[in-house]
């Protein structure tokens, strides 16, 4: 559905150019929700400010369904952008119109006459975020969460086919961010609504994300399913989102392994086996001491997944077998360390 091509932009500022993005390539499929994330600086705004033209690429094409959005102007760029809703940080709503009032709005720029049926829509779309009964009041007397449900109410009022997230919910306390979450993935799974997030902010991604990419100073370092890239980080930028996303850092990492004893392994897995008792199975069979260092179980989207990183110790051989026993079982095993004064002999 979105295609970019080698997408550029550079900002001109005290006579020298700024790099915002450079050689940008992605494509996106109609229906999924595609992560972006970055820290402060990276050009994640930059870049979904260029999907619906708020920005002019300095480099490069952009498609959206085989459309060269970068060439369009005038009034077929207004309709282009009917097509595509956006929500923002801090939701943007005018606080002088009621909650009805702001989700018609788009509507009326749209030149809706018809009051029955703007009505009615605006109806439907405030049934559909959980607002039904909110209709009548004003911005200053909803929460941050319910501002946010009329954000995206607003945003669907046209009925888009892409839906653009700009750090929809860092605005918003952990609870409040999860009930918008489980909204937009509603939305997207009832709608067949391609979704664009962006994000600092990596358990959002884990959240409700199909594939997700990695932007650092303006570059895109790592993409592909939100699966393989947290259980498999390849560039130190992602593995830093990774291990911030669980609390620790690569230094405190590199200490805990250092301190510990044994062969030092971490296991990946997806889908059922994640509830299998298979750990335990193969350290009895193959009489493998472990000690889980750090870990999580928990569902990647709607998928189960599992890491753990373990200290093993036995005889070489031993823990040779069990690690070509549990890759047998479908666990993708990455040695970290193979030995340590407490592991009799060498893998």
């Amino acid at each position: 559905m979105i295609r970019l091509q080698n997408v550029g932009k550079v900002f001109n500022a005290a006579g020298r150019e700024i790099h915002a993005l450079r050689d940008v390539n992605l494509d996106i499929a109609r229906g999924e929700i595609f992560g972006i994330v970055g820290h402060s600086g990276a050009g994640k705004s930059t870049l979904i400010r260029l999907l619906n033209r708020l920005e002019g690429v300095s480099s490069g094409r952009i498609e959206l369904d085989g459309e060269d959005v970068t060439a369009l102007d005038g009034e077929a760029l207004r309709q282009m952008r009917q097509h595509v809703g956006m929500i923002f940080q801090h939701f943007n709503l005018l606080g002088s119109r009621t909650v009805a009032q702001n989700v018609a709005m788009p509507l009326r720029i749209a030149g809706m006459k018809d009051g029955a049926a703007m009505a009615a829509r605006v109806a439907e779309l405030l049934e559909l975020v959980g607002l039904a009964d909110q209709g009548d009041k004003y911005p200053s007397q909803l929460s941050g969460g319910q501002k946010q449900r009329v954000g995206i109410a607003r945003a669907l009022a046209n009925s888009p086919k892409l839906l653009l997230c700009d750090e929809a919910t860092s605005a918003l306390d952990p609870q409040t961010t999860r009930s918008v979450l489980d909204l937009l993935l509603q939305i997207n799974e009832k709608l067949g609504l391609t979704i664009v997030l962006i994000t600092h902010e990596m358990d959002v991604v884990r959240a409700i994300c199909d594939h997700v990419a990695v932007l650092d100073g303006g570059v895109i370092v790592e993409q592909g399913p939100v699966t393989q890239v947290f259980l498999h980080p390849q560039h130190p930028t992602t593995r830093r989102f990774v291990l911030e996303a669980e609390n620790l850092d690569e230094n405190d990492e590199d200490q805990m392994l250092a301190s510990v004893p044994g062969c030092i392994v971490r296991l990946s897995y997806v889908g059922e086996r994640v509830y299998e008792p298979m750990l335990a199975t193969v350290a009895r069979e193959y009489g493998v001491d472990f000690c889980i260092l750090s870990g999580r179980v928990e569902r990647i989207k709607h998928t189960p997944c599992g890491q753990l990183t373990l200290a093993l110790t036995a005889e070489a051989a031993a823990v040779r077998g069990a690690i070509a026993a549990l890759e047998a079982r479908g666990v993708h095993v990455d040695v970290l360390r193979e030995t340590s004064p407490a592991t009799k002999g060498a893998l």
